[in-house]
């Protein structure tokens, strides 16, 4: 395959045909079920479905089958299962359900209006991740383009991710026969550390979530009568979050959340703060002379895959500004996120964490931990000979740079689903949410030249996989 004639066949197919229906798409509020529960009366997750549905009736491959899943009171899943030359099969994946809006749009932009500024496409979804299934029909067109044989090929798209994927596992067993046996696994939804060259995630965080409640009164009282009798549910909060975080330096306190890093996972670190410097912390949004937690570029991508950090993300019993009266207030809930190391089980996580919390609460106040799913992480197997090759060829073809391998601190939880269920399988697991594209917060954006270029690798590293033997000859 030329790649060059790749690349241009993906400059014009994202144009003419990507970029008009992801416009579409960024225009439905199709909010993942953890943050629409009425998300089946409210119609968007099949409003999405029916676009990309109508969609891959004109694009696509040619011989192609589109299969629909429905199991009553799940999201649906969408599966393109597209013949190849051998039965080997590569699993390609990506996700349709979104985050919510946020707040924090600037000025003529919004999470539900598509905004094209340059190379950029702006609005909720677009790079996280509604891209991923015409992205991956681009690349087997490209590859169809210049007669070029690949293996059998099975996309698919989930409306739960964003959720921790409740729905998935149902289907995986229903479209086993679909599925198969993937000797490559190519997942579209992840990040980059920069736009300049192709890198590859080798490992993701898990994540544990739950609502912390102290309850220290049945209903609040005047301030000045209960204040320093009483002690502040606040307060509370803040002494059993020093149990599990270090105020002052962020450091996970719980030794069992903790793993020994691998080393090569230590060597792809140094590699990547070699080629990133301060850029792995300049491209967020800081305020005025605030600083990272360290001045070591490679702890702190460390410290972004493979250390366990804590933040909380949400909270309840304390009023707006504007109604905060000068009440004791009679509970605090914390809505707390952790994300784990790749191989620490998130069962085991979980278990640190609610004993760590609730264990001998300070003055005897009623604790209590409502826990979310929990979402365990992933470590890739080594990249075999074939696949490094390909990622070096594309990356450097298409950008002049080599590719860069490193863990990613989101989750995916699919993927470590799919390395424990396929565990001779190799992994190409990338995305385009690159340095400012602030997937899940304000201005999300998709970087269109990159993902163009993205595209045309996926589609070299499908020509290897067949060429190469992929997962049998791996």
């Amino acid at each position: 395959m030329d790649l060059e004639k790749a690349r241009a066949f993906a400059d014009a197919f994202w144009e003419e045909k990507i970029l008009p229906a992801l416009s579409e798409y960024i225009r439905i509020p199709v909010l993942s079920r953890a943050f629409d529960p009425d998300w089946e009366t409210n119609g968007h997750t099949d409003r999405a479905l029916t676009l990309v549905q109508d969609w891959l009736e004109e694009n696509r491959p040619k011989g192609s089958t589109v299969h629909v899943g429905k199991i009553p009171g799940r999201t649906p899943v969408l599966l393109v299962e597209i013949p190849g030359v051998s039965d080997e099969t590569v699993l390609m994946y990506g996700h349709l359900d979104k985050q919510p809006e946020m707040t924090g749009w600037r000025a003529g932009l919004s999470a539900w209006s598509p905004v094209r500024e340059g190379n950029r496409l702006y609005g909720r979804g677009g790079a996280d991740d509604g891209y991923a299934v015409f992205a991956s029909v681009a690349a087997i067109r490209a590859l169809d383009e210049q007669k070029t044989s690949h293996a059998r090929v099975v996309v698919l798209i989930e409306f739960s991710e964003e959720s921790g994927s409740p729905d998935l596992p149902a289907y995986m067993e229903d479209f086993s026969s679909v599925i198969g046996t993937p000797g490559l696994v190519v997942a579209l939804d992840s990040g980059v550390s920069n736009y300049e060259q192709i890198w590859s995630t080798t490992s993701l965080r898990g994540v544990v979530g739950c609502a912390l409640t102290v309850e220290v009164l049945r209903e609040g009282v005047h301030s000045g009568d209960g204040s320093g009798l009483v002690p502040s549910s606040f307060r509370i909060a803040r002494q059993l979050l020093s149990r599990l975080e270090d105020e002052t330096t962020g450091i996970v306190r719980p030794a069992g959340l903790q793993v020994t890093i691998p080393e090569a996972r230590l060597g792809e670190a140094r590699a990547a703060a070699a080629a990133l410097g301060d850029k792995i912390h300049s491209v967020f949004p800081w305020v005025s002379r605030m600083r990272p937690v360290s001045d070591d570029p490679v702890e702190l991508l460390l410290n972004r895959t493979w250390r366990p950090e804590l933040e909380v993300t949400g909270q309840e019993g304390i009023p707006r500004l504007g109604d905060a009266g000068n009440v004791l207030r009679p509970f605090t809930t914390l809505k707390l996120s952790m994300r784990i190391p790749p191989t620490l089980s998130p069962a085991r996580a979980e278990e640190i964490f609610r004993e760590t919390l609730s264990h001998d609460p300070p003055y005897g106040a009623h604790v209590s931990c409502k826990f979310d799913e929990p979402a365990g992480g992933w470590d890739a197997p080594p990249l075999a000979p074939w696949l490094r090759e390909a990622l070096e060829e594309s990356s450097e073809t298409l950008f002049g740079k080599k590719a860069m391998h490193l863990g990613d601190g989101g989750s995916i939880p699919f993927i470590g689903t799919l390395g424990r269920k396929f565990p001779e399988a190799q992994f190409f697991i990338t995305g385009v949410l690159g340095p400012e594209s602030n997937a899940h917060g304000p201005n999300e954006f998709l970087s269109i030249g990159y993902a163009k270029k993205l595209t045309a690798a996926v589609s070299s590293v499908l020509e290897a996989q067949m060429t190469s033997g992929g997962r049998l000859r791996g």
